[in-house]
């Protein structure tokens, strides 16, 4: 689906919702609302664009915003904010952020933006379902998979709502009136539509064209998130009764759907950009992607590359370029995240983070450009090296001059990363394919489902079930532990070696501007190992008495005692070794009801202000201010009624 041909939208439901949509005017120029009437979407040609109009709205569109930042990794343990506060309400929780979001500046997400991005896409998979069931078509490769892309679509934006603001309302077909009256069904009611559409999905697709087509298995892969979420703690006041049901389908579907989606080789090799349609983005892992055309000059393009880095261009002796990036700076990690990693044998952490940049921008001949220009050096509490944790003096090793910028995790004067706008930056997303240093439009895909997940997923249903008497704790291990055998050294391989999407720049020299990207990270300097190893490492975990220290030592500090807790407390914490900024952290936290106490924990912005409240978000005051009730507008009392518990 990389050419977007079509964007229909149903503003319909935005009207019958009473929404005040905050898409872009850029997004909607790009619909041809005169082009066709609506029998034009009961011709194969017409399903067909519909599809692909409803694939961007579901998939694509928010890639090019700042909604999946807020939505699924500010105000979590495992990002707080950067460099640039613009988007920092939502991971601050302070005054401010509520059904309404005090703007800060034009980029500054609004409560209903979100809200309004998903229902836009619900009627237009409302739509694709009433026109694939009604169209005359002897041809099941457009009417059956038309019809399954449409539920999966349905489902797949209503997981998200239930997942983000609990029971919402159920629009399950296409208005032809202006509609102002509706109510919230329950999150159990909601979860229970998720779970058929998704079934339907299931039935109706096939498994070919994964990742950027709907397939089977990324059904399968959903439909277990739905069954997963609805056996979560968020639903413990009403779930009793599927609970058992619910997880053993989990691992039913997770089981089925690894079996055709082997873990790649290489962790590296998941984020080894090169180009659009490169190999990174058909490695058999894939379930499915947001897919972006490599014609940067025709879409809004895949923006995420630009919110996870630091301000490296106002650094000494270094400038923008297009393989660094350019810096919105918007998240940075939190201690958590640096130091849930086994930085010795887990490669995950030196293969998501740029820790090492080189001088592009030399002054005089002292440094001159190739030069080691950054280095953050990212140690252990207990490492006595330092005294300081910025401008240090650390030399070349062999030659008589010191790197200009180098930045340390922990030091005497307990300064740290964390109250500095510099930070290593997240490389998932990097994207040296630009058209140049100033761009913001990228090509590359974003992952949305990958079978470490599909792991991951099956091993915490495993734990729940242990919970309820079905098995034991340690069944777990095998997912989990899967998982953390692709991420060990292998044997020969050079720890030092780093690439991401920057690499896709492939000159030396680009708009008069040499690259600051290095193929080195900093994992002897941080380790503080001198001799280089090349021998392989081992993560097994091989009894759930004795878990990673790394873990333990999250385990203490949240207070977990029983089996359930601790096992639990793992899987979140792999989940984030694992997927770390791949917008499912918000979530995991909020439907495992432990989102609170670990922002507390870990992240300094939001703990003076998160409550209990916020597992859930407030349901945006422009819905509220526009739907009726009996022909007539709510009134405050029904309006706080509608409105998630903490908000008004």
């Amino acid at each position: 689906m990389k050419n977007y041909k079509t964007l229909y939208i149903n503003l319909m439901l935005v009207a019958s919702l009473g929404l005040s949509t905050s898409c872009t005017k850029d997004f909607l120029e790009e619909k041809v609302t005169t082009a066709y009437s609506k029998d034009y979407y009961n011709t194969e040609a017409g399903i067909q664009s519909l599809s692909v109009g409803t694939y961007y709205q579901t998939f694509a569109l928010d890639m090019n915003r700042e909604v999946p930042l807020t939505a699924n990794q500010s105000g979590t343990d495992e990002f707080h904010v950067g460099g640039d506060p613009s988007n920092g309400l939502w991971n601050s929780y302070a005054s401010g952020f509520g059904s309404f979001v005090t703007v800060s500046n034009s980029n500054t997400v609004a409560a209903n933006t979100n809200w309004d991005n998903l229902y836009i896409a619900i009627g237009n998979a409302n739509q694709l379902i009433e026109s694939a069931t009604n169209i005359a078509s002897t041809n099941d490769a457009i009417k059956k998979t038309a019809l399954g892309e449409g539920y999966f679509m349905r489902a797949y934006n209503y997981l998200k709502l239930v997942r983000q603001y609990g029971g919402v309302p159920l629009k399950l077909n296409v208005s032809t009136t202006v509609e102002l009256e509706f109510t919230r069904a329950t999150a159990q009611e909601v979860l229970n539509q998720i779970i058929a559409d998704f079934t339907q999905a299931y039935n109706l697709l096939g498994n070919t064209g994964a990742p950027i087509k709907i397939t089977k298995d990324a059904a399968a892969h959903y439909l277990a998130k739905a069954y997963l979420t609805r056996a979560s703690e968020i639903n413990d006041a009403w779930n009793s009764s599927t609970k058992t049901a619910d997880l053993q389908q989990v691992v039913t579907l997770c089981d089925d759907v690894i079996t055709r989606h082997a873990l790649a080789p290489n962790y590296v090799n998941l984020w080894d950009f090169k180009a659009a349609d490169g190999a990174n983005e058909k490695l058999a892992e894939l379930i499915l992607s947001a897919d972006f055309n490599s014609n940067q000059l025709t879409t809004g393009g895949n923006q995420q590359h630009l919110y996870f880095i630091s301000t490296y261009d106002q650094l000494p002796q270094m400038i923008r370029n297009t393989s660094g990036g350019r810096p919105f700076s918007r998240l940075a990690p939190t201690y958590f995240t640096y130091d849930i990693y086994d930085k010795v044998n887990d490669s995950r952490f030196w293969k998501s983070f740029q820790t090492k940049s080189m001088v592009n921008n030399k002054s005089g001949s002292y440094y001159v450009n190739g030069d080691l220009g950054i280095m953050y050096v990212i140690n252990t509490p207990d490492d006595t090296r330092f005294a300081k944790t910025k401008n240090v003096d650390y030399a070349y090793p062999g030659k008589a001059k010191t790197i200009p910028s180098v930045y340390v995790a922990y030091a005497a004067d307990n300064f740290g990363l964390m109250k500095d706008v510099r930070f290593p930056s997240l490389s998932k997303y990097m994207d040296g394919s630009r058209l140049d240093f100033n761009a913001t439009k990228g090509s590359r895909d974003i992952i949305l489902a990958r079978s470490a997940e599909t792991y991951l997923m099956a091993a915490e249903a495993k734990i729940r079930l242990a919970k309820l008497g079905t098995g034991s704790y340690s069944d777990a291990l095998s997912y989990i532990n899967t998982v953390r055998n692709r991420a060990t050294y292998k044997s020969g391989e050079d720890r030092k070696l780093y690439t991401d999407g920057s690499a896709a720049w492939s000159t030396a020299v680009q708009g008069g501007r040499a690259v600051s990207f290095m193929t080195e990270n900093s994992y002897y300097e941080s380790n503080n190992i001198t001799t280089p190893t090349t021998a392989a490492t081992d993560l097994t975990i091989s009894s759930i008495s004795s878990l990673p220290a790394q873990d333990q030592a999250v385990i203490t500090k949240l207070g977990y005692t029983t089996d359930y807790d601790r096992m639990l407390c793992l899987v979140l914490n792999e989940r984030t070794r694992e997927l770390c900024g791949e917008f499912h952290r918000w979530e995991d936290l909020s439907r495992t009801k432990t989102l609170v106490a670990r922002a507390i924990a870990y992240n300094p912005e939001a703990a003076p202000n998160i409550k209990d409240y916020h597992t859930l978000r407030p349901i945006p005051q422009t819905f509220l201010d526009g739907i009726f009730k009996n022909g007539k507008p709510l009134t405050a009392a029904e309006k706080l009624a509608m409105q998630n518990p903490g908000y008004n």
